[in-house]
């Protein structure tokens, strides 16, 4: 019996992990196309300690999948190396908007719900009487920005949640599916006629008993985790899975690309580069699902346009700057910019307020393009012009006018999936052909259940069950 796990990122590793751990008797191999492992996340260690991020750089404690990551990283012995921010530090309450112009901070208590605030016309708590007021429409699915706007106003969808969009998913609210960040307060207003009538009838639900907290869950809860990193960040994490598995006798395979999925019968033959082929068992593919198309597309045409279908991804370009002294006004997580500011950038990072070194200075991470990313950059662009577009926005926004003594430029091509509307339909689609047709295969990553880094590691960690429970 041999499986096969198709794509080295988080995702990926993390499968090939979960499978090691439930079937450590048989073949696993896992093959990526490029160099490394590790997919996204990449950690680029500078001088004097300073790390520069080349893609995500926190994670969040809370929730299922958060409290799954952190068993994991128990398990894998890594609870010393992480570093938290705290709910009361300045990195995990001041967060900001760049909007109409200029800074404005986001309201983090509750007492700021009843104040008028930039870049607001009214207190938040009118907006959110509005919800009381406005009838329910009945849709199957609609864009985040439109159930924002219908529910709560313009104000709110354009100033709270396409920046939020822009931070979580670098995608245009106007086009994401609500489902993807919101799908229970779309729910409650599909059954019950209002967001707020339906946290009422649920506030005093009662829940399912949780399970017993790992020891990492507990410690999180205890000192109000609100996202927390590694000592020598994020890559961190996928570095030790990877040795893990290395471990437990997983083969993997790089420099390898994958030309072409064929299955027959109980049988997946995977054709490599080198006119190399593999014969397994059992795939479980961690690639993007518009990869995973063009590989099926041959043998099962349907599959290949769900799979397409289902997600576009954007490109961000990520420009990490050190500077000599500290050039910032105040301590901050960062900040966000309203899409409707026309502006090439994202957002800023200050990740020397959220992870402090002991060396001087200021580190800053600027993200660009996503879902705009060809109409202010184009396919492909040079360094020199996202470096000059990261300083002089840099100069527009937060006045910083000195040159950096350290950079680091990098494009993400493709990166990001985008959950437009439809795509529960279509991956709803794209379940339902593989059963049917019984197809050897198991699906994770970000193109299914979410693109976070907890999501990504549940995903791989659901797949994994649902195959070794159905062989059971």
């Amino acid at each position: 019996m041999s499986k096969a796990i198709l794509g080295g990122g988080l995702s990926g590793l993390s499968a090939a992990y979960y499978l090691s751990k439930n079937l450590p008797n048989q073949s696993l191999t896992l093959i990526e196309a490029s160099g490394r492992t590790g997919g996204w996340i990449k950690s680029n260690l500078r001088e004097n300690g300073i790390i520069f991020e080349q893609g995500p750089r926190t994670i969040r404690p809370r929730g299922a999948a958060g409290q799954n990551t952190l068993q994991l990283i128990e398990d894998l012995g890594l609870s010393d190396k992480i570093i938290p921010i705290l709910s009361n530090s300045p990195a995990a309450k001041n967060r900001m908007i760049y909007a109409k112009g200029g800074l404005h901070m986001v309201p983090s208590s509750l007492g700021a719900l009843f104040k008028k605030q930039e870049p607001f016309t009214k207190p938040l708590i009118s907006y959110l009487l509005n919800d009381l007021k406005t009838g329910r429409k009945r849709v199957q699915d609609e864009s985040i920005y439109d159930f924002i706007d219908r529910r709560f106003g313009e104000e709110v969808a354009d100033y709270l949640i396409s920046p939020l969009i822009c931070g979580v998913c670098a995608g245009n609210a106007k086009e994401i599916s609500v489902k993807f960040l919101m799908k229970e307060l779309f729910e409650y207003e599909q059954k019950y006629g209002s967001v707020s009538g339906g946290i009422a009838r649920n506030l005093f639900t009662t829940s399912k008993k949780s399970k017993i907290l790992s020891k990492l869950s507990q410690r999180a809860k205890r000192e109000k985790w609100n996202i927390y990193s590694f000592t020598d960040g994020c890559e961190t994490l996928p570095v030790a899975l990877r040795d893990s598995i290395i471990g437990n006798n997983v083969n993997i395979i790089l420099n390898t690309e994958c030309k072409e999925i064929v299955t027959d019968k109980n049988k997946i033959i995977l054709h490599l580069s080198d006119n190399k082929t593999n014969n397994v068992d059992h795939l479980i593919s961690a690639v993007p699902s518009t990869n995973l198309g063009s590989l099926v597309e041959k043998q099962h045409p349907e599959l290949a346009h769900f799979l397409k279908k289902l997600v576009k991804n954007v490109s961000v370009a990520v420009v990490n700057l050190h500077f000599a002294k500290d050039v910032l006004k105040n301590a901050a997580f960062g900040l966000l910019v309203a899409p409707r500011e026309h502006l090439p950038i994202l957002g800023i990072i200050y990740d020397s307020c959220c992870f402090p070194k002991n060396s001087t200075g200021t580190v800053l991470t600027v993200m660009m393009g996503g879902h705009w990313f060809q109409h202010y950059f184009g396919e492909n662009p040079e360094e020199t012009l996202l470096l000059d577009t990261a300083l002089s926005q840099l100069k527009q926004i937060l006045h910083i006018n000195d040159a950096p003594i350290q950079f680091k430029v990098n494009v993400l091509h493709h990166c990001l999936p985008q959950y437009v509307i439809g795509h529960n339909d279509s991956l709803l689609n794209i379940n339902n052909y593989i059963n049917k047709n019984k197809l050897p295969m198991s699906i994770c990553g970000a193109s299914y259940h979410g693109v976070g880094i907890n999501d990504v590691i549940l995903s791989a960690k659901n797949a994994v069950h649902h195959l070794t429970t159905s062989a059971n």
